[in-house]
């Protein structure tokens, strides 16, 4: 039968807010209440009757506390099927009352050791009792309800007060799904104490004020050869650098990148090092100052010293020879770290509101074989090999984003706008503060264009064609513009917004 009536519950909390309401409307409703310690206390002194665990029991709580319900009387009341008739006879024969409602919280854990360093106390709030009695009343949902946390204390009470103390399995089911969040949390935060190898405390997080952690194994991705230690931001431009780089193949020559905020502000491939980073720089020599380098080819000497003029925080590559890293230690605060071939993670995780969005990686990258060409005019195969460059970029930029590539070598590019008219106005007006001609650059866009004004606005600075995902219902008027004006457009059908 699917709707359950709440006959008796077994109430064991360590937060009391919010239960004496609870707990009078099962006295109303008649309910049959059995608890313990201040709990059983708290109850009572509302003038409620409750049945003392330890007399249903016939045990005591021992060793400070730390057994109190662990019990076939307790867990058989509450995990015993009442339709299953060898599950009836043995509850009435071992004198087993059925449990239909249980209510528990949780030892605070996780506020013990933000507060706490003393590892006696962290470990006594490590709850035994109150996980197993919530794993057995939500794997029984079919007969009992439970409730693990204050935030259900509302829909408890509205299942008293206006259904009476019965429930449906669909409640029930609900309950059961937010109680295994409760102890999937709970477990994870205990983990993440004794999983103290992979667990790296940072000196502070995005701004001073926040706390911040790593979880992972940064061993298994570099060799720290010297430098301070990374902070929180340090980490995030590392692992967009270390990302965009994934995307370009080092036997196609060196690509160097230099990272601001996570977004590239330089970024070339050459035939060497050395001649990738003086491109890559040349970019923007603003923003490169105290960036974020990394490049997919060793460091030799001639690349270590045109570096070494530049303040910079971390480099990164494959290996550096020795006289580079004589040049490149001088520097005793700068971050030197060899990447190991280690594989990268293959989903994206974000908290929000209160939960989490994961995602797949995104790790589709169109090349040239696969483009469709819309325009009568077709790009030339340098601008083609542009576009394919541009569009590696453009993927790892913040969105809206443009980019503007010639000859492999950002230009400049328009990040994070909420308009990609905007996006592309940045873009060609950096262009043009450091000094590049557009004429025969290629642009890249994240998204599509809805309207023509992009293709007119980057055509009327000189760049000559583009790639994008195309999809809009109005691709057209930009394809017909292209046409007009004797410009390429290509599309690779594939969206890559990056928030």
């Amino acid at each position: 039968m699917s709707i359950k009536q709440i006959k008796s519950a077994l109430i064991s909390v360590y937060y009391k807010d919010g239960l004496d309401k609870i707990a009078q409307e099962l006295h109303r409703l008649g309910v049959t209440i059995y608890s313990t310690g201040g709990t059983r206390t708290f109850i009572e002194a509302l003038g409620i009757k409750v049945e003392a665990v330890e007399d249903l029991t016939e045990y005591p709580s021992i060793f400070g506390g730390r057994v109190k319900t662990l019990h076939p009387k307790v867990f058989g009341g509450i995990l015993y099927r009442r339709d299953n008739d060898q599950d009836l006879k043995e509850a009435t024969e071992y004198k087993i009352p059925a449990i239909d409602l249980v209510v528990v919280d949780l030892y605070p854990f996780e506020e013990t050791v933000a507060t706490s360093t003393d590892e006696d106390a962290i470990i006594e709030k490590i709850d035994i009792g109150g996980v197993s009695l919530i794993r057995a009343g939500a794997k029984n949902f079919n007969d009992t309800v439970i409730v693990a946390h204050t935030n259900e204390y509302s829909s408890l009470f509205d299942l008293l007060k206006n259904n009476d103390g019965k429930s449906t399995i669909e409640q029930r089911k609900t309950f059961a799904k937010r109680a295994f969040e409760v102890t999937s949390h709970y477990d994870r935060q205990i983990f993440n104490y004794f999983d103290k190898e992979n667990v790296n405390t940072l000196r502070y997080g995005e701004n001073p004020h926040q706390k911040a952690v790593f979880h992972g194994d940064l061993n298994a991705i570099f060799e720290k050869i010297q430098g301070k230690e990374l902070s929180y931001n340090n980490l995030l431009d590392v692992d967009a650098a270390v990302n965009l780089l994934s995307d370009f193949n080092p036997s196609e020559g060196a690509t160097f990148g230099i990272l601001k905020h996570n977004n590239a502000c330089g970024i070339a491939t050459r035939n060497t090092s050395k001649e990738a980073y003086l491109a890559a720089f040349a970019a923007d020599t603003t923003s490169a100052f105290g960036g974020i380098l990394i490049c997919n080819k060793d460091i030799d000497v001639d690349t270590a010293t045109e570096m070494n003029s530049l303040f910079f925080e971390i480099i990164i590559a494959p290996d550096y020879s020795t006289e580079a890293l004589s040049i490149l230690s001088s520097k005793k605060n700068r971050i030197i770290l060899k990447q190991k071939p280690s594989p990268l993670a293959q989903k994206t995780l974000r908290t929000i509101l209160n939960g989490t969005l994961e995602q797949d990686k995104d790790n589709s990258i169109e090349t040239k074989g696969s483009y469709t060409e819309v325009t009568d005019k077709k790009p030339t195969s340098q601008e083609l090999s542009d576009l394919e460059f541009a569009l590696k970029i453009v993927k790892h930029t913040k969105s809206n984003a443009i980019v503007l590539i010639k000859n492999n070598q950002l230009l400049s590019s328009g990040t994070g706008q909420t308009s990609r008219v905007d996006a592309l106005n940045q873009a060609i007006e950096k262009a043009a503060r450091f000094g590049f001609d557009l004429n025969g650059a290629v642009m890249a866009s994240d998204a599509f264009f809805p309207f023509p004004d992009c293709v007119e606005i980057a055509g009327n600075a000189g760049i000559t064609a583009f790639i994008q995902p195309g999809g809009s219902i109005n691709d057209k008027l930009s394809i017909d513009y292209c046409n007009k004006h004797s410009l390429a457009m290509v599309t690779t059908g594939v969206r890559h917004f990056k928030h």
